[in-house]
């Protein structure tokens, strides 16, 4: 690493405090998305007359947008830049967003969910990076999981939001809701946040990246050239070259690895969310209200990030994340056994506190062992991954449950996957840098 000069202590804390904050309001939508469409699908089943399948249809389709979106859009961050490319996806997914609210058929709504995934998809890798490239030293892991919090927040806010507007006024007003933070983010967006120093060098623009490290009290990261030779063919091309060098025999071993851990991590996340109070209710637990049940889950997982990412930058974001999916594992078995409900509802918290930030470990490993010239692909390539462990997970909990074999054998099924992540993790190594 290749120091700069900093500047003044205020200004330097008046310029950082915007990053972290304004991509932190950028995962919240993340968070939005994960459940406005199943916070609003009674209100959409019957109006529009869906069938189970018809249904189901809604909530896939914007994954699946979510996965090309991480994969394609995480490559143009690279080649544009953060900024650019994080402003982009947050206007893009709003406006899709909106126009939801006015979709005059489910054809119409599921293309336009398609879209706002692809702009959300690409938000996130983009934001994971950013916010590493501003963090200082090797707090890396604790930015990332401090900023995934707003993920939760969002989707515990978007639930709490339904029960006072689906209901009341109509679920169109949630997609309308849902569009309205953009008014306030994108203007901040474009007036304080800036481009990363680590984009603006690998690019060639040294003296703007050392002004803007300067500005935010950084270190400039070492060239690629001399580490990587495929990172720099990276800086020099397109999209191809990037896709390459997540490829080539210096990455291939974390690609492939980091590709299966992320399915398997979010394959978790999407997999409990829909379906966790189901099978507790198919165990006889009276779990009450389904928003209180999932509320303890992401109570569980903010409450494991703020954990999590102090952990990572002590031991590092590989053995964290190792230790995060085994843990999930082993909590995700004993949930097969019979509680009394006080004590369910602590086990769904712990539960919570490992799953989900398992897999934020594994973005911030990618973020901390690749250039800057491949970062956010790399970041796009495990998200997108993710993705589709994300479509399978609630698919396979679901044939569980509609097949009355869901306890204990999905606990079982999700222990198996934590294990597997575990092991997945467990033969990554740390890139040469």
């Amino acid at each position: 690493m290749s120091s700069t000069s900093t500047a003044t202590g205020g200004t330097t804390a008046r310029a950082a405090g915007w990053v972290a904050p304004l991509c932190w309001i950028a995962v919240l939508l993340d968070g939005f998305d994960l459940v406005v469409v199943p916070t609003t699908l009674s209100g959409i089943s019957a109006e529009w007359e869906l069938s189970a399948g018809g249904a189901s249809t809604l909530i896939t389709v914007g994954l699946v947008g979510m996965m090309v979106g991480a994969l394609s859009i995480g490559t143009l961050t690279d080649l544009l830049g953060r900024r650019k490319a994080l402003i982009g996806a947050v206007v893009a997914f709003s406006l899709l967003t909106l126009l939801c609210a006015f979709a005059p058929n489910p054809t119409v709504f599921g293309v336009l969910r398609f879209l706002a995934g692809l702009g959300l998809g690409g938000a996130l890798p983009t934001a994971i990076a950013m916010v590493n490239e501003f963090s200082r030293g090797a707090r890396g892991g604790r930015a990332t999981t401090t900023m995934m919090t707003g993920y939760h927040v969002g989707a515990v806010a978007t639930s709490a939001l339904g029960i006072l507007v689906v209901e009341p006024i109509g679920w169109r007003w949630m997609y309308v809701i849902g569009a309205l933070p953009a008014l306030v983010l994108v203007p901040l967006m474009v007036r304080h946040l800036p481009e990363s120093a680590a984009y603006l060098a690998s690019h060639g623009r040294r003296a703007e990246a050392e002004e803007v490290a300067r500005r935010y009290g950084l270190e400039l990261e070492a060239p690629a050239a001399a580490v990587d030779p495929h990172a720099s063919e990276a800086s020099a091309g397109g999209a191809a070259a990037n896709l390459r060098t997540l490829f080539s025999s210096s990455y291939l071993r974390n690609t492939v690895a980091i590709g299966v851990t992320s399915f398997m991590g979010l394959l978790l996340v999407y997999g409990l969310n829909n379906w966790l109070p189901g099978i507790m209710r198919e165990a006889g637990y009276e779990l009450g209200a389904q928003l209180a049940f999932l509320t303890v889950l992401n109570l569980g997982a903010i409450a494991g990030l703020l954990v999590a990412g102090g952990v990572a930058d002590r031991i590092g974001a590989r053995k964290a994340g190792m230790a995060w999916f085994a843990a999930a594992a082993l909590l995700l078995a004993l949930l097969s056994i019979k509680l009394p409900i006080a004590g369910i509802y602590v086990m769904v918290f712990l539960t919570g506190c490992f799953v989900f930030s398992a897999q934020v470990l594994v973005y911030a490993l990618v973020s901390a062992n690749h250039p800057p010239q491949v970062r956010a692909t790399a970041l796009g390539w495990s998200a997108g991954a993710g993705r589709v462990g994300a479509i399978v997970g609630p698919i396979l909990a679901g044939l569980l449950v509609g097949a009355g074999i869901a306890f204990p054998w999905g606990f079982y099924m999700f222990a198996v996957v934590g294990v597997l992540g575990a092991l997945a993790l467990s033969i990554t190594r740390t890139a040469r840098r």
